[in-house]
């Protein structure tokens, strides 16, 4: 039955309805779901213009941008979706270059038969996880494809943001002496989508960390605009960004096994699945380097904030022309904390 009878266009069936070809086709059906679903969810100014691009003003400083995709699975997981967490990791990404994000642009590649409830509950939680973080989503894509060749749905996020002057946060400013510090407990994102994947039953629901970062990093450098390096352990988690990290500015790292912040009941599972918390993936935690004589500062900042109540500091930087990520075991010896071989946890964000 068309849609069109008498002048009358029928709404988009977002109870019953599923995404079909016609809403990648170009046409009246893909317009409809564009005005209904994505332009009534993220309204803003950019948007309402109806162009193929975003036109904005951007204050001085030097302009970042970031770009991921986010294929996780389950899309809905306990403490979020592949919505709030596209988002996230976006405006994470631009964050950790002491910059404020300002915008953010996303593109959703849809398979044919993906339930339109499904895909407004996302759209639907990007925009709330975009409003909170202050992040409007200004300007974005939708293609279709043919079902059985995509996975339900694909999302991209693009940002941009400004890095305010005398601030030059970066991966290769690491120095021996240099404190090591984490946000928060680590694992609590990887250990959430294994177990929901797996339909694993705990006495306490484990629930995914993904959070918008950029608000702490605010109060951090302000705190102290000399950070040396910050990075959020995503994929690989906190053990594969450290090498990452060690690579990049030529030092060795050691890490105090103790120290590191991970929640009993994350340990439990992750005991049970044969995982290693460290290399599980986190998606509202963040790595700060910085000087010695700044931890405190720092430390007092992050604690002093919803986001980094849980902060530690974990270990040192020194010198290694190996380049190695050690770590002080709990029983008093030492091991290799080395990179990530293959993939612990696939489809993760």
């Amino acid at each position: 039955m068309s849609n069109v009878r008498k002048g009358y266009i029928r709404p988009v069936d977002f109870k019953h309805g599923r995404v079909d070809m016609t809403h990648g086709s170009g046409g009246r059906a893909m317009a409809q779901l564009i005005e209904e679903l994505f332009l009534a969810a993220f309204d803003n100014e950019w948007l309402r213009a109806a162009n193929d691009q975003a036109c904005f003003a951007v204050q001085g400083g030097r302009m970042v941008m970031a770009t991921d995709s986010h294929v996780v699975s389950p899309l809905f997981f306990p403490g979020g979706d592949i919505g709030c967490l596209s988002v996230h990791g976006t405006i994470n990404d631009v964050a950790m270059s002491g910059a404020k994000p300002l915008y953010l642009s996303a593109s959703f590649i849809l398979e044919e038969g993906f339930p339109l409830a499904d895909l407004k509950r996302i759209v639907d939680s990007m925009a709330q996880a975009a409003r909170e973080a202050g992040v409007p989503i200004v300007t974005g894509d939708t293609k279709v494809v043919e079902q059985g060749k995509g996975d339900g749905v694909f999302i991209t996020t693009t940002g941009v943001g400004v890095v305010p002057a005398g601030v030059n946060i970066s991966g290769d400013r690491a120095r021996p002496g240099d404190t090591i510090i984490v946000s928060g407990t680590l694992g609590d994102h990887g250990v959430a989508i294994m177990a929901q994947r797996e339909s694993l039953g705990f006495e306490t629901t484990i629930r995914s960390d993904t959070a918008a970062l950029h608000d702490l990093v605010a109060r951090m450098v302000a705190a102290v605009p000399d950070i040396h390096a910050l990075r959020d352990p995503t994929r690989g988690g906190l053990a594969t960004t450290l090498n990452e990290i060690a690579r990049q500015s030529g030092v060795g790292m050691m890490l105090r096994e103790e120290a590191i912040p991970v929640r009993q009941e994350v340990e439990a599972a992750c005991e049970l699945l044969g995982l290693d918390p460290l290399y599980v993936a986190n998606e509202g935690k963040l790595i700060c380097i910085c000087a010695p004589e700044h931890a405190d500062a720092l430390l007092a900042a992050m604690r002093a904030h919803p986001l980094g109540a849980e902060a530690a500091i974990i270990g040192s930087v020194h010198e290694d022309p190996h380049h190695f990520v050690q770590m002080e075991t709990g029983f008093g010896g030492k091991r290799i904390v080395d990179w990530l071989t293959g993939e612990q946890l696939p489809r993760i964000c």
